[in-house]
Order: C-alpha cells, then sequence, then structure tokens
C-alpha cells in the first residue's frame, strides 16, 4: 500500500504574530502549492532525501544559492524530528504501534522562507501520512500541538500554533489562544469558518526577502515576557483587529477589511525592525491601492484589492520590483461546518 498526503502553506489573513502571545488570528490555506509526502513499507525504515538535501554541488557560487534559497537545513530533519515526536507521542498515549518500517519521501513547491509556513506543511503531511499508516486517530487540535511540539521542542524553532492549527483544519479558521483557555484545555478556541466570506484576495512574494522565524520572534519574545508595555498592548490590538475582521466577514462588510489589514502592518512597523525591501513590498501594493500586510514573517505579504483593473495594476507594480502575485485557491476542507 501506498500513502501520498498533501499539505498546504498558510496566509495569516490578520491577527498575526499575536498567535504565540495568547492572543486571536484568522488564517487560511490555499492550493497553489502543496508538499507531498509518499509512505509505503519496506523492511527497514528510510527516509529519502530530496533535492532540498543535497550535499553535492557543482561549484561554491552553487552551495551559497542553496543556502540562500533552503537554509541549512532541508527537509530531512523535519521528518525525522517527525516520526520521533510520534513515535514518543504514541508511547506516552499507550497507543500500540504495529510493528512494520516504511520508507519515507517528500516533494514541496512551497516557496521557502516568505512565511507561508512551508515547513510546518511538511511535518503536518508526513504526520498525516503516519497516523494512516499505523492506523492512530489524534483530534485536530491536538494533531496541532504535537506539529507545533516537533518544531518547538525537537528542533528548537521558535513558532506559534497558527500555522499548524489552520493546516491541520484547513479552509478559513478564526482562532483564539485565550490563555486561561488554552492552560485548561491545551489549545485555544479554533472555529471554521466560510471561505466564500473572503473578498478578492492576492499574495505576493520574493524570495530574497525572507526572514526566518526563529531570527524575526526573537527579540519580541523576551520583551514580552519582560512585560513591555508596547508590545503588550500590540498584541491586544492585533487580538482585536482579528475579532473586528471576523464582525466584517459575518456581515458581509469586505470593504472594511482592507484598513484592518493595514493597521495590522502599520503596529507591526511600530514594534518590529523590519527589513528595506519588505517596507518597499507592502508600500508598492498600497500605491495600487491594494492592502497589504504580512502573510507571516515577512517575504511574502497579503492583501485585497477592489476589481480586475486594480488587481492589473498592482500586479505590474510589484512587478518592477521583482515581486511574484498570484490569487490564492483556498483549499476548502473536505468536510466542515461553519461559523456562522
Amino acid at each position: 500500500m501506498i500513502i501520498t498526503t498533501r499539505a498546504y502553506p498558510r496566509v495569516g489573513l490578520v491577527g498575526n504574530p499575536s498567535d504565540g502571545y495568547y492572543g486571536k488570528t484568522i488564517s487560511f490555506v490555499f492550493s497553489n502549492f502543496h508538499c507531498e509526502v509518499v509512505l509505503y513499507e519496506t523492511p527497514e525504515l528510510e527516509i529519502i532525501p530530496n533535492t532540498r538535501d543535497h550535499s553535492r554541488f557543482k561549484n561554491m557560487k552553487g552551495l551559497v544559492e542553496d543556502v540562500r534559497l533552503f537554509g541549512y537545513y532541508g527537509g530531512i530533519r523535519l521528518l525525522k524530528a517527525t516520526v520521533k515526536r510520534f513515535y514518543d507521542y504514541c508511547r506516552e498515549q499507550h497507543l500500540h504501534l504495529e510493528n512494520k518500517q516504511f520508507t519515507l519521501r517528500y516533494q514541496t513547491n512551497i516557496p521557502s522562507h516568505v512565511g507561508l509556513a512551508g515547513s510546518s506543511a511538511i511535518i503536518t503531511a508526513c504526520l498525516r501520512a503516519l497516523m494512516q499508516f499505523y492506523g492512530v486517530r489524534i483530534s485536530k487540535p491536538l494533531q496541532a500541538n504535537l506539529i507545533l511540539s516537533v518544531e518547538k521542542n525537537e528542533l528548537g524553532i521558535p513558532a506559534g500554533l497558527q500555522d499548524r492549527v489552520v493546516q491541520v483544519h484547513e479552509g478559513l479558521v478564526y482562532m483564539d489562544f485565550n490563555k486561561s483557555v488554552v492552560e485548561r484545555q491545551g489549545y485555544g478556541q479554533y472555529i471554521p469558518m466560510n471561505p466564500e466570506l473572503l473578498p478578492p484576495l492576492y499574495i505576493a512574494y520574493r524570495d530574497d526577502l525572507s526572514e526566518g522565524s526563529e531570527v524575526f520572534h526573537n527579540d519580541i519574545r523576551g520583551r514580552f515576557e519582560r512585560g513591555d508595555p508596547k508590545v503588550i498592548a500590540a498584541m491586544t490590538f492585533w487580538a482585536n483587529l482579528t475579532d473586528q475582521v471576523r464582525a466584517c466577514l459575518i456581515n458581509n462588510e469586505r470593504d472594511k477589511i482592507g484598513p484592518l489589514l493595514n493597521a495590522n502592518f502599520d503596529m507591526r512597523r511600530k514594534i518590529y525592525n523590519i527589513s528595506g525591501g519588505n517596507i518597499l513590498m507592502v508600500e508598492t501594493a498600497r500605491t495600487a491601492g491594494a492592502s497589504a500586510k504580512f502573510s507571516g514573517s515577512g517575504g511574502a505579504i497579503v492583501g485585497t484589492y477592489q476589481d480586475e483593473p486594480m488587481f492589473a495594476r498592482l500586479a505590474k507594480a510589484l512587478e518592477t520590483i521583482h515581486v511574484t502575485v498570484i490569487k490564492p485557491a483556498i483549499k476548502f476542507p473536505e468536510k466542515e461546518s461553519y461559523d456562522p
């Protein structure tokens, strides 16, 4: 039996990065790109490297380009950490795993290190394959927790739950990470919403503007834990924006959403050190009349546009600074009930 699973990139529509600080976010996944994991039974356990994992280069320039695109680590460490954490989780929960081995391989076309959660997509797809292979059922909230623990506990990558929650649920999800709720039940309140409520959206990205989450979130985490009033206020501001956008979606007030997304980025700019290239990407999109904010931790933006002429102006303006623009194809969950 050959098992094939997929996971998709996510976009933080509003509220990020407050998901890691007991805030609120709305996010969605889209299917323009994907990560695919293939798993099948074999006599020994083997993980097959992807092109991102090779160690042979034509010259030093080739090595440098590979590092620029994929960093110093490929996907193998993500798969190994996922297998280990899955095994540990099953032992902790006294879940029996049949004594059979497998070969695992992956491929992904999700742009790397541009804030589209490509790494957690690899982990999500791998976990789905392992669950299916061994017949293990894990609830969606706990799947998200497990995926986060792979990155934070196994690999030491600072991250919040937002990416993993929406990649597990798919579609469009409102997330409330209220501290008392998280501490009581181990995860937040996750409410799927109908993606058809969304206004026209674009995504734009540029590979050479990426900033890894490991670097991006560090200083803010320290300031938050020290009780920095500016950071605390920003997290509250982003959580409130999330509720405003949710209300706009429910009430079909799409024209009000763009300014709220702009406000999300403008507050971020006040407390983060953001590279000039990322700022230029946001400001260029806004000159075309579109709204713009980070989709994640830098390198990609998301926003609303009014109509096709505006989208054409947006694409043309961003093309002049070598930025790719796409319309996201929202990945609907297979079965879901929405609120409302």
